[in-house]
């Protein structure tokens, strides 16, 4: 608890300064590297890092590069990601029987989809409005975590999902999509009341409610990774929280799934 209490302490004024106030090219490097990072926990866990180096080092440069593109030059994207696929097969070819079919599948999933889930921010931000609305998709991954893991150390008595988490029960699952839904209105009438928002609080409500139902399944999604690799923690980047795919899991779901809602809702 001492460690988590730490990361908070010195981690949630960092963030708040890159989301709110800080350059948006800081935004950028810093997205991009959490897709760095995440990538490599991932190659890592299904045992790239060790068999091909060569396809490790490949996926992380991808995923960091990917997230530029994806704020500053698009037009970069679709060849990069073209380019990569065809090297990392080339890899694959190379060293035969070295590398598996799961981890070139881990690595298409480090290069593509995790640099896509981080630049759902340069989305949000796109949308207009407020740069406060570029914490939403940490609130409500967030508290569905903090909710969640104090509702079932008071309340759990009904596993959710023992084969994936034998710790996640469906009390806390409960509690973390109450705590959303509370954190979602509060967030809507803070925006609403002090910085110009017309947040409707049915569609937020609606909106805290299913992304909570989303951030578990993140959540869940990345523990049964874990569960099959036989690993504890991603990383230790952020001490007792793990790595950034530990820390992330949920963001990396919730983040794309509300920039779409936010622009199909109009939630500004």
């Amino acid at each position: 608890m001492k460690s988590r209490i730490l990361v908070a302490v010195v981690g949630v004024p960092i963030l708040l300064y890159i989301v709110l106030w800080g350059p948006e090219w800081l935004l950028a490097v810093s997205l991009a590297a959490l897709a760095g990072v995440g990538a490599y926990e991932l190659m890592k866990c299904v045992g790239a890092a060790k068999s091909s180096e060569m396809l490790c080092r490949l996926t992380v440069s991808c995923a960091t590069w990917a997230v530029l593109c994806l704020w500053g030059l698009p037009e970069w994207l679709i060849p990069s990601l073209t380019l990569y696929c065809l090297l990392a097969f080339a890899a694959a070819v190379w060293k035969a029987g070295e590398v598996r079919a799961v981890q070139l599948l881990a690595g298409m999933f480090s290069a593509i989809l995790i640099p896509y889930a981080f630049s759902s921010f340069f989305r949000i931000h796109g949308l207009g409005g407020h740069r406060g609305y570029l914490l939403l998709p940490f609130i409500l991954s967030f508290a569905c975590d903090t909710f969640a893991y104090f509702a079932g150390l008071t309340l759990g008595k009904h596993k959710l999902a023992p084969k994936v988490s034998p710790k996640k029960t469906v009390e806390g699952s409960i509690g973390g999509l109450a705590g959303n839904v509370v954190c979602g209105l509060l967030f809507a009438f803070v925006m609403n009341r002090w910085f110009g928002g017309t947040i409707s609080y049915g569609s937020m409500a609606m909106l805290a409610l299913f992304c909570g139902v989303v951030a578990q399944i993140g959540d869940l999604s990345f523990s049964l990774i874990k569960r099959e690799f036989g690993i504890k923690d991603y990383g230790k980047i952020f001490l007792a929280h793990g790595g950034v795919l530990d820390r992330f899991d949920s963001v990396l779901f919730v983040a794309p799934t509300l920039a779409a809602l936010m622009q199909l809702l109009k939630i500004q």
